[in-house]
């Protein structure tokens, strides 16, 4: 498993719910609390991961053994309120930042990997990092919410990753879009 850069093709599919748990699957969300880690990283989506499932997992510390661990299966957002701007960063876009803007505050429902309901209200930095994640599981990533005139700032930069992409293509160390779509089906006719 690792983190996928823009312009994967799985960073815009839209994820499917999970309908069950297993050994393996929590196995994976260990391995993507441990990638972000070690990418410095305080949240982190299944597409980030190849992975079609609705799940993210967020530790606002960014750092193993401290903070809180959380993680959100098949989450719902409602109730936004306010507007906050900020800057945002994204694991699959290396040292891109831009700021965006977003509900300060948001409703939350989602279970845990133990199947616990989670129904909460949240707002400053863990209300941004659940609605950036949750973009992620509808194919959505922060350069979509960068404001229209800003666009061009970022341009530059997503023109390296496409052909750093390309490159990586060409060499083979990334499948091509027909296999990926299999490896994510079959993982969504086992789990969703």
């Amino acid at each position: 498993m690792q983190i996928v850069q823009f312009p994967h093709p799985t960073l815009r599919r839209v994820n499917k719910p999970l309908k069950r748990v297993d050994k393996q699957l929590k196995s994976m969300v260990e391995e993507m609390f441990d990638l972000m880690y070690q990418a410095r990283g305080i949240g982190l989506a299944a597409n980030q991961v190849n992975l079609p499932f609705r799940l993210f997992v967020v530790n606002l510390s960014g750092e193993k053994n401290q903070g809180e661990e959380m993680v959100f299966l098949n989450p719902v957002l409602s109730a936004p309120k306010g507007r906050a701007i900020a800057e945002e960063g994204c694991l699959s876009f290396p040292q891109l930042f831009h700021p965006v803007a977003r509900p300060e505050q948001i409703h939350v429902q989602a279970y845990d990997l133990a199947g616990n309901a989670i129904d909460r209200t949240v707002d400053g930095l863990l209300a941004r990092v659940i609605q950036h994640e949750f973009d992620h599981l509808e194919g959505v990533l922060f350069i979509d919410r960068i404001e229209p005139g800003d666009q061009k700032v970022v341009e530059p930069a997503l023109e390296e990753f496409a052909l750093e992409f390309s490159g990586h293509r060409a060499s083979g160390k990334i499948a091509d879009d027909r296999q990926i779509e299999t490896q994510l089906q079959a993982l969504e006719s086992r789990y969703c």
